[in-house]
């Protein structure tokens, strides 16, 4: 009798695992294809280091165009933005003759994370309405070589990001301010990035972000993070060691957890594509 309770309790087990299975293959696999579909690798360095001054550059159309149609939560009002898509493609070509070269650093950096998400906010309200971003081709979403960047420029959002963003400054907060125009993505800003405090506006998206359950949490031992972190953990790695390292710098209940010896287990969470428009 005791024999073949044993067995029985082998046979449930053996069937738990089995069911199990599919589900642990499925995160084990989906993690996978993260990583072999994450964006290159790059080595930062500080490229505009030497230019701490130098002229600015005034984004108050941009700042007002986001004011009206962007909420606090970072959700977007497109079918409004759509109506005044030639308030931003005035926008768009301001950017288009600007100096580029002669901007400081800080204004460079700037420059580049609001011409990043103008680009994108265009991109979807000439196609508006959407469901996704990832609803657009590819070839006319980020590798379109189609944005002019300052009077020399003619950029993809890809190359804006990747070639000039994560190669020519060593500030991984970048990812924490430039949008996709999704859900997973951290909010949008309703005002633009300045210049003049474009390091205040990172350090204050990048707490308001590691204090929002949306991209991150605590689970009892466990940390859940945006996949952002996993897509660009070279770049987070590169300034603070390690992924949790880095996050640590915007919790100060993930740092005293690490302090103390508590380092939690590390996790990603499922990443929303779906648009991030207001709801009316």
């Amino acid at each position: 009798m005791e024999r073949q309770q044993r067995g029985g309790l082998r046979l449930r087990y053996l069937v738990l695992a089995l069911l199990l299975l599919p589900a642990l293959w499925l995160g084990y696999s989906c993690n996978l294809l993260d990583r072999l579909f994450r964006p290159a690798a790059v080595v930062a360095e500080e490229f505009y280091a030497s230019q701490a001054e130098g002229a600015s550059f005034d984004h108050a159309r941009f700042g007002v165009l986001l004011a009206k149609h962007v909420r606090k939560s970072g959700l977007v009002d497109y079918a409004a933005l759509a109506q005044e898509k030639a308030l931003l493609d005035a926008y768009l070509q301001e950017l288009a003759q600007a100096d580029f070269d002669s901007l400081s650093r800080d204004e460079k950096l700037a420059f580049l994370i609001n011409a990043y998400n103008a680009c994108t906010l265009f991109v979807i309200a000439e196609r508006w309405p959407l469901a996704s971003i990832k609803d657009i081709p590819a070839a006319e979403r980020w590798d379109a070589v189609r944005w002019k960047i300052g009077n020399k420029l003619t950029l993809s959002l890809n190359q804006i990001e990747n070639d000039y963003l994560r190669k020519r400054f060593k500030e991984p907060r970048i990812h924490f301010a430039i949008n996709c125009a999704s859900i997973g993505c951290p909010p949008l800003l309703p005002l633009a990035y300045d210049g003049s405090r474009v390091d205040e506006q990172l350090q204050e998206q990048a707490v308001a972000m590691h204090s929002d359950a949306r991209w991150f949490r605590f689970e009892g031992d466990t940390l859940h993070l945006t996949k952002i972190y996993l897509w660009f953990e070279g770049d987070f790695v590169s300034a603070a060691k390690s992924v949790l390292g880095f996050a640590s710098r915007f919790s100060a209940e993930l740092a005293k957890r690490i302090e103390e010896g508590h380092e939690p287990s590390l996790t990603y969470m499922h990443y929303d594509w779906t648009i991030n428009v207001i709801e009316k």
